[in-house]
């Protein structure tokens, strides 16, 4: 016991009832969407029109609602919910809650007119017809002008005109292993699980905003590595084990797949390879962007006349925007290089930092080249550096909008007296005359903001940790329309509930700080003593700790757990994003580092204000990054972490996927990838270990898993082990996997007996 601990400070027996495993199951993130109404999600803006769509939470469950801008924040159901769920019903022979629909991919046309998806099938309501879509229907990509699909057979392209039926072909000679248009295929979809998406996104062009041409590619797979998926209980129903294999590049493998970029004249069929190299493919899926993607890396010219691509080179460390013609010529029209990754946005989940405007001859470049990520602009035409738009101790984060001669984008750390990872919307001139970026969102919060196609009004969801969510409508650039909705948290706080607490501590140079949150048991009492759970992602492109409720997932799967009598953490240690260059590049080749010095200094710190936290029971858990950083914790800090929950580790990062291997641990690969494996340090391990990984685990294969705990066997240490047969990396939410991870916790943390229960996912 640290010496620090006030004697009145005691830990009861406590037993563990059926009771406290349902209070904590009340907070796991799917129940919190009835809970606490009022959550505003899902927003999306109709094309060319001041029109959006959100997804609103309710004490039954969630409505999608619709409403227009311009006439204020009124909005109305966006479609008969009872009537489509009575439709649905009868067509799938299932049960179908009008409170808690499902559908996906939605393309609202009107009122009670949508396209969606439900049950991998593509579905058209009209108010009182509901018709399924044949194949035929649902496979391909539209035109623009909606008068072509394109889509795949017998591995080439084809295209189909919409009003006559007719079908012609516009590739030739595709084969098994070397095929136009399509998709490097995830094993999900061989193996028959869900998970792979849905077969008609498998066809892969962009079109022409004219409709005149499209982007596609030629991928070619010749002595591309690959991975088997062994499947002990096939879905067949086979009694014998199936395997699938697939191709999965592992880092520093060589050759890769690649893709050919082709441009097709639809009025002549000519194809015309892109003359640049072969784009190198490092994980299935495909360079091209979806209809659908909020990240895109390749965009036409309004007039169709050439598009652009946003080039990462094999170890993310070269950047290059290319302007390519139609006749398939490329040129530079920026380059950038760097010693370590250049953070682009191109591996995490927000849009692209780059954007040509076509009406100013500018690109608009985004770069951490001065140790901060700012915005620079260039001349399209030319190439030429003309201004840095921002600059400063702080970053841009997201650009959201570009329009009226201004960049609109989300910054953190830009107001020195709060939490740097605050979000707020400014905006500055293209032409670099603004100066200071003027700051459009002052209400007191982090901001997630969207904006409407022609950026006349933006919608802002703003909270703090402490503060109930609340989703506000928007003129641009600042004037408040009013609040669409605000999250009530009524019902929460008269039952116990408190906020999580938001918190800083000086990192292991005693000089950085470092923030994180602190989520305590509604029954919390300060007089008793508190194991403590570290919540781990420790992957470089994401922070761990949230800065607002509406971070709620983690914040809800933390408040489950904590609610079984623990004291949860959430830190973002050194080596995260959104703060300078110099924090984030502590990660690099380092992955083993994942923070895990900051976050132990940082709970010392904590234990000198909160005297109630006992710092010799200390546990970790985390899934996928966090599988690998937990396990790296209990191994490579034992002195610490005594009870370790581990899903779905990457624990040796050869077994892992290239893509995001070889960006943060870098490329090529070295003597760092074996010294930062798990299985090098499985004779350290002192504590209580559970790995869990799917069987099917398509993104990380199992064999990671399996490999480390060979070498503990190897090493003679006792372990637990459970490997989900048909499992693939999502298994991490599955009921049966948080009970498990529950009960570790209570038997060897809380050193108690779980009861008896089962977690139900709704």
């Amino acid at each position: 016991m640290d010496p620090a601990t006030p004697p009145e400070l005691h830990q009861e027996e406590v037993i563990y009832s059926v009771e406290d495993y349902a209070r904590a199951e009340s907070f796991l993130p799917w129940q919190m969407e009835t809970r606490v109404p009022g959550q505003v999600t899902e927003i999306a803006w109709l094309p060319s029109s001041t029109r959006y769509r959100f997804k609103l939470s309710t004490l039954k469950g969630w409505r999608y609602r619709i409403a227009d801008a311009s006439a204020g924040t009124e909005h109305q159901d966006a479609f008969n919910h009872e009537g489509l769920a009575a439709a649905l019903a009868e067509a799938t022979d299932e049960e179908v809650d009008p409170n808690r629909l499902k559908p996906t991919r939605i393309d609202y046309r009107g009122a009670d007119d949508l396209e969606f998806d439900f049950n991998d099938a593509r579905w058209r309501w009209d108010g009182s017809a509901l018709r399924q879509f044949s194949e035929e229907d649902q496979f391909g990509v539209r035109s623009p002008d909606g008068t072509k699909i394109a889509f795949n057979r017998d591995h080439d392209l084809w295209v189909r005109e919409v009003a006559t039926g007719i079908e012609r072909r516009l590739t030739r000679g595709g084969k098994e292993g070397s095929f136009y248009g399509a998709v490097l295929p995830s094993p999900l979809r061989a193996a028959g699980l869900p998970g792979a998406g849905q077969p008609w996104k498998d066809t892969k062009v962009l079109w022409s905003p004219d409709s005149s041409r499209l982007l596609t590619h030629r991928v070619d797979t010749a002595g591309a590595g690959t991975v088997t998926m062994s499947l002990s209980t096939p879905l067949s129903g086979s009694i014998r084990p199936e395997a699938v294999e697939y191709f999965y590049p592992l880092p520093g493998d060589d050759p890769l797949p690649t893709a050919t970029l082709i441009i097709i004249d639809l009025a002549s069929d000519d194809s015309t390879p892109v003359e640049i190299p072969p784009l190198e493919l490092y994980y299935y899926g495909s360079p091209i962007p979806g209809a659908d993607s909020s990240s895109r890396n390749m965009w036409w010219r309004q007039d169709g006349s050439s598009l652009y691509l946003l080039r990462l080179f094999r170890g993310d460390r070269h950047a290059t925007l290319y302007e390519i013609s139609a006749d398939g010529s490329s040129r530079v029209i920026v380059d950038e290089e760097a010693e370590t990754p250049v953070d682009s946005n191109l591996s995490t989940s927000g849009p692209v930092n780059h954007r040509t405007v076509e009406d100013q001859d500018l690109t608009l470049w985004y770069s951490q080249r001065d140790g901060w990520g700012h915005l620079y602009t260039y001349r399209t035409s030319t190439g030429a550096q003309l201004n840095q738009l921002t600059s400063g101790e702080w970053a841009v984060a997201d650009v959201l909008h570009v329009g009226d001669g201004y960049v609109y984008f989300t910054g953190v750390g830009k107001d020195v007296s709060e939490d740097p990872y605050i979000r707020r919307l400014y905006r500055v001139r293209l032409d670099g005359s603004s100066g200071e970026p003027e700051l459009l969102t002052p209400q007191d919060g982090s901001h997630e903001v969207s904006f409407a196609p022609d950026g006349g009004y933006f919608i802002s969801t703003w909270a703090k940790i402490d503060s109930a969510p609340v989703a506000e409508l928007i003129r641009s650039p600042g004037e408040s329309i009013g609040v669409i909705a605000e999250v009530d948290l009524s019902a929460l706080t008269e039952s116990g509930w408190q906020f999580p607490e938001r918190f800083s501590a000086p990192s292991r140079d005693g000089k950085t700080q470092v923030y994180g949150v602190i989520v305590r048991p509604t029954n919390f009492d300060p007089d008793k003593s508190y194991p403590v759970i570290d919540s781990i992602y420790g992957g470089p492109q994401m922070n761990q700790a949230p800065v607002a409720l509406t971070e709620a997932a983690r914040i809800w799967t933390a408040q489950a757990i904590a609610e079984l009598g623990f004291v949860v953490v959430l830190i973002d240690g050194l080596g995260m994003p959104h703060r300078s260059k110099e924090f984030r590049d502590v990660s690099y080749r380092n992955l083993g580092d994942a923070g895990l010095p900051d976050h132990i200094s940082a709970m010392w710190d904590l234990k000198t204000q909160y005297p109630n936290l006992d710092l010799d029971r200390v546990g970790i858990f985390g899934h996928s990054a966090g599988g690998y950083a937990s396990t790296h914790a209990i191994l490579a800090h034992p002195e610490f972490y005594k009870v370790c929950v581990s899903g779905a580790g990457n624990h040796d990062h050869r077994t892992d996927k290239a893509w995001w291997i070889e960006r943060y641990q870098g490329w090529p690969v070295g003597d760092h990838y074996v010294e930062q494996a798990n299985r090098t340090l499985a004779g350290q391990l002192q504590g209580k270990l559970l790995l869990i990984h799917g069987e099917a685990d398509e993104n990380v294969p199992v064999a990671s898993t399996l490999s480390l705990a060979d070498a503990l066997i190897a090493a003679d240490k006792d372990f637990d082990l459970l490997i989900l047969p048909n499992r693939s990396h999502a298994c991490g939410s599955e009921p049966y996997v948080i009970r498990r991870r529950w009960d570790y916790f209570v038997r060897y943390l809380a050193r108690q007996e779980p009861p008896s229960y089962s977690i139900r996912k709704s």
